[in-house]
């Protein structure tokens, strides 16, 4: 009925389902596990699920694929592999055992979670437990928590959430109370308690990045200040201003603030990522967040509480960074420009000055040629005029009555007007090329 589908139509078609939560009756432990994966270790996180599965005899992941869900036994195992990260979640019933001295990921063949490739960013424990009293509530929080005791009502009061946000060997520790939520609502709420813990750590990946960043950004302020105040002091007609500086100081100037705008762009290359990263996460911390529809309970802050004082903190630092980086990157262009426009008008007055200077080297050379000419004319006559004198001395002894000094007074007007015109005829022609001859 339709043209063919494209390529990836079913793909994402699917994406919505392909992550759905696992579902959770009370009692239940589950654990969580988030690792920063890189790209050449893809291939062995598959083969280390498929090796798993081998062992139990089930069908392994599929080549390329994104999400797994597997049971072993009594034993739920859920992978999913996201932009920079793959999460693992095990859930298993309870035992009868007290609140977190076991662990869902504990029932795995030994040694498997901890050859997963990557490096661990995330691990938590979860309990699942049904409604208790308020007198067993105390016990269990007094057990499973050593700090203050962070949480409040979830899902419109079906269940409680109890946290620390400490780690307690290595683990973050989540006690879900169930009063009235169905398995996918628990499954569901687990998840984002998962993701929340998740996220916040990863977002405050570039925390550290904004810690060493800082420093370096405050001296780069600093330093472009200086610089900014010495194009202002060298600038004509500004208050208080000298006399522009030599080109040459200018341009050693303009070096440094090349030398500033190239540091101020490795800072942004090295840390742009994290920082988008950080934003996109502490969006998703605090999307989760308000999915879980919190109310207070009596003296115990809530987890959004706690993220406003501990964490958006932090998070403002790396945004500060961040917005601090991009500014400095705009003004270190600014200021390149605006030294660059001045060292370039300095360039034009100094060629405007050569070509003045050259033109008035012109003029005198002309002046001096006008002048050669002179004598050359004054000279050529002579010459001439002597040779005419020798003529008319042979033709007076050769018996023609010729008086050679009247006939060379007589000539040398001719002669001069002669050499005058000669030469006047040979500079026109060698101007000529250039320069046309006009009619006139």
């Amino acid at each position: 009925m339709f043209p063919p589908d494209h390529a990836q139509r079913i793909t994402l078609a699917e994406e919505a389902h392909a992550r759905p939560p696992e579902s959770v009756r009370a009692p239940a432990r589950a654990s969580y596990v988030a690792v920063l994966v890189d790209a050449d270790e893809r291939g062995r996180e598959l083969a280390h699920i498929a090796a798993l599965c081998a062992r139990h005899d089930i069908d392994p992941p599929a080549a390329g694929a994104t999400h797994f869900r597997a049971q072993f036994g009594n034993l739920r195992l859920k992978w999913e592999r996201h932009g920079e990260f793959s999460g693992y979640t095990v859930i298993a019933p309870g035992d009868g055992t007290p609140p977190f001295r076991s662990s869902a990921a504990a029932r795995l063949p030994e040694g498997w979670l901890a050859a997963v490739p990557g490096a661990t960013v995330a691990a938590v424990h979860a309990e699942v437990l049904a409604q208790q009293s308020l007198a067993e509530d105390g016990t269990l929080l007094a057990d499973a928590f050593e700090g203050q005791v962070i949480g409040g009502e979830v899902a419109d009061g079906a269940a409680v959430v109890h946290t620390d946000f400490l780690l307690h060997d290595g683990c973050t520790r989540f006690l879900l109370i169930d009063r009235s939520l169905t398995e996918r609502q628990a499954g569901r709420t687990l998840q984002r308690l998962f993701e929340i813990e998740a996220y916040r750590i990863l977002a405050l990946l570039a925390l550290p990045i904004a810690r060493r960043q800082s420093p370096r950004v405050l001296a780069i302020e600093r330093a472009l200040a200086s610089f900014t105040d010495d194009i202002a002091r060298g600038s004509p007609g500004s208050p208080g201003g000298t006399a522009a500086p030599a080109v040459g100081e200018d341009e050693a100037l303009l070096h440094e603030l090349t030398r500033l705008a190239a540091e101020v762009e490795s800072g942004l290359a090295a840390s742009q990522f994290r920082f988008g990263a950080c934003e996109a996460y502490f969006g998703l911390v605090m999307r989760r967040i308000a999915e879980l529809r919190e109310q207070r309970l009596p003296a115990v802050p809530t987890i959004e509480e706690f993220m406003a004082r501990r964490f958006t903190p932090a998070v403002a630092t790396c945004r500060s960074v961040q917005q601090r980086l991009a500014g400095l990157s705009e003004r270190v262009a600014r200021a390149s420009s605006l030294l660059s426009t001045r060292v370039d008008i300095a360039r034009e007055r100094q060629t405007q000055a050569l070509l003045a200077s050259m033109d008035r080297r012109a003029r005198l050379q002309l002046r001096l040629q006008q002048t050669v000419e002179g004598l050359s004319v004054a000279a050529i006559v002579y010459y001439v005029a002597g040779l005419f004198g020798y003529l008319a001395k042979a033709a007076s002894y050769a018996g023609l009555h010729v008086a050679p000094e009247l006939a060379v007074g007589i000539a040398l007007p001719f002669i001069a007007l002669a050499v005058v015109l000669m030469l006047r005829r040979a500079r026109r022609h060698l101007a000529g090329p250039e320069h046309p001859t006009s009619s006139h």
